[in-house]
């Protein structure tokens, strides 16, 4: 079985296998005309399940086929322009070489002799973003898994800046339309029940900073210590970004951590028409990016930035050699930082900006499109490219009717595949959402779709009528 093995002796047939496997890809890319098949799980899993796995195929062609079967066919295809559900982009070719590239090569990030030059383009790539960010020389971060381990290390970061002070008595304060997995770190973090403080949102799901400060000022009162400012810049639901200059005053004004989840919202860095809606970020003491939401790479390509390095990590240059193994909650790492490097040096952060642009540009279409039409009622003007919406019957029915016939069109044009949309709670309410993350997607599609889901939602009223209405 050393054939197997990737070395100098089977370079050929690595080339041949990865070759037969891109054609694969290759033709389903251009053959897919629906973003999902419409496959259930009932019906895929016998498939799956009755592959024997300690009876290899001994073929690559074999095996290709049998994937093409189980896996290709049935995708769901992010590519796909009514692909419009999750924070989840398609990606840029550069970045896909990447990864094949850093896949081969297999290099961990942890220590220098591990990977070499992979940890200074890691490092190159950080300084990159936190230079994009405004965070200053002193700057530093490391890439992780994904926007969830960024906002957890942040805060552990944030709880050792607290000192001694009793766990049970530190505050996290973040907003309603902040990520629930806020919640969840703090909760790994050992922190007490009632740890994280939600602040409400205006009108536009910007966390209100007339609150923030009464909430500041509460935990002073009562001899709490506010851990940490959590502000979102680009929520999941609503692409909102909260105020960051006036956040960014109070907590330099209360000595509080000033983290900023900009997960979606990163893309901006690299925008040429929307950096400003960023402003405020350079005050941050902790950034998280998540460059496979709005940089178009693959999963996962994601990274905290901290403006002290030497909050980050104890990490010393010994005999003049790097090592990244101290800056992160892991110590196998993959070289992430390769994807987008190649992404930059082939396209630029210009070109990854204008397609983030557009895409944001597309939001604003929609959303016109939204607000004329009676039939449809729409949350916030968006200020990424997210759409937070329901549709409304003519017919006066009650709340929860609306709901169900909203999460009935969702799942019909789920399961016919003729588009994927995804769905947010807004207060008590079943809202659909759009996160429009493909610039090949055109306000054509966005008002086919809008058309789909008005026809399902009265297909399901027109069967429940009596009962619904």
């Amino acid at each position: 079985m050393r054939s197997h093995l990737l070395n100098d002796t089977t370079a050929e047939r690595y080339r041949s296998s990865v070759t037969e496997g891109v054609e694969r890809v290759a033709a389903r890319l251009v053959t897919t005309s629906r973003p999902f098949t419409g496959i259930t799980a009932d019906d895929l899993a016998p498939r799956i399940g009755a592959v024997d796995l300690d009876e290899p195929l001994h073929d690559t062609v074999a095996a290709l086929d049998e994937l093409d079967e189980l896996y290709l066919r049935d995708a769901v295809y992010l590519h796909h322009p009514r692909h419009l559900a999750h924070l989840h982009a398609p990606a840029v070719i550069p970045a896909v070489l990447g990864e094949a590239v850093l896949s081969a090569v297999n290099s961990s990030l942890d220590t220098w002799d591990r990977s070499a030059g992979a940890t200074l383009i890691e490092r190159r790539v950080v300084d990159w973003t936190a230079g994009r960010i405004g965070l200053g020389r002193d700057a530093d971060g490391v890439f992780t898994g994904g926007g969830a381990e960024s906002d957890l290390h942040a805060l552990l970061l944030a709880r050792e800046a607290a000192g001694d002070r009793d766990p049970a008595a530190l505050r996290v304060l973040t907003s309603e339309a902040a990520r629930p997995g806020i919640r969840r770190a703090a909760h790994v973090l050992g922190l007490g029940e009632d740890a994280v403080v939600t602040v409400p949102t205006d009108r536009n799901k910007r966390m209100q900073t007339v609150a923030l400060a009464r909430a500041l000022e509460r935990c002073r009162r009562d001899d709490l210590s506010p851990m940490a400012v959590v502000a979102t810049a680009g929520t999941a639901d609503f692409g909102s970004i909260d105020p960051l200059p006036e956040i960014a005053k109070l907590c330099a004004q209360y000595g509080t951590w000033l983290h900023v989840d900009a997960a979606y919202g990163c893309g901006l860095l690299a925008s040429r028409r929307y950096r400003h809606l960023l402003d405020g970020i350079e005050h941050a003491d902790s950034v998280t990016v998540d460059y496979h939401k709005s940089f178009f790479q693959p999963v996962s390509s994601s990274a905290l930035l901290v403006r002290d390095r030497a909050t980050l990590s104890r990490t010393a240059y010994r005999e003049r050699v790097p090592d990244q193994a101290d800056k992160s909650l892991r110590t196998t790492r993959r070289f992430d930082a390769l994807k987008l490097w190649m992404t930059l040096r082939v396209m630029g952060a210009d070109g990854v900006g204008d397609l983030f642009d557009e895409v944001c540009e597309l939001a604003t279409e929609g959303w016109k499109r939204l607000v004329a039409d009676p039939r449809f009622d729409v949350v916030v003007e968006p200020q990424l490219s997210t759409l937070a919406f329901r549709y409304i019957p003519a017919a006066i029915c009650a709340p929860a009717t609306i709901d169900r016939a909203n999460l009935y069109a969702r799942k019909a044009l789920f399961a016919a595949g003729d588009a994927v949309v995804a769905g947010a709670k807004v207060g008590d309410r079943q809202f659909l959402k759009f996160t429009l993350l493909n610039p090949e997607t055109t306000v054509a599609d966005i008002t086919a779709v809008l058309e789909l889901i008005a026809d399902h939602a009265e297909q399901y009223l027109g069967e429940n009528l009596d009962r619904a209405c």
